[in-house]
């Protein structure tokens, strides 16, 4: 009785504190990202943790990021950039061929794929 107790109660103070509003502003967009292997999934990941992001999630299978970011604080022009900044090409942003050239030999993708 104290066990199904306990659950009625946090199932109720967790149902009062999830906001949904807390969201507002926010925007989820997805776009293709060029890369390989776990380590291009943290190295593009790691690229999109920046002011006004909340979540990024690469999948390495279909080469899709989603983003869930605020467009009053950084663009999706902007996150495109970020990706290619560290090497890796976007359907929008192609990464300059010294930084791509600077990956590890397993993260070396096919430029031509988009």
């Amino acid at each position: 009785m104290k066990t199904f107790l306990f659950s009625i109660i946090a199932v109720a103070v967790f149902s009062f504190s999830f906001h949904p509003a807390a969201d507002t502003g926010f925007v989820t967009e997805k776009f293709k990202v060029l890369g390989n292997c776990g380590m291009c999934k943290a190295r593009i990941e790691q690229a999109l943790k920046v002011e006004g992001v909340r979540y990024a999630v690469w999948d390495q299978e279909t080469k899709i990021v989603t983003v869930k970011f605020n467009p009053k604080v950084v663009t999706l022009d902007e996150l495109h950039q970020k990706c290619a900044d560290v090497g890796h090409d976007t359907d929008k942003v192609r990464a300059k061929d010294e930084v791509y050239a600077n990956l590890h030999s397993c993260c070396l993708y096919d430029r031509d794929m988009l």
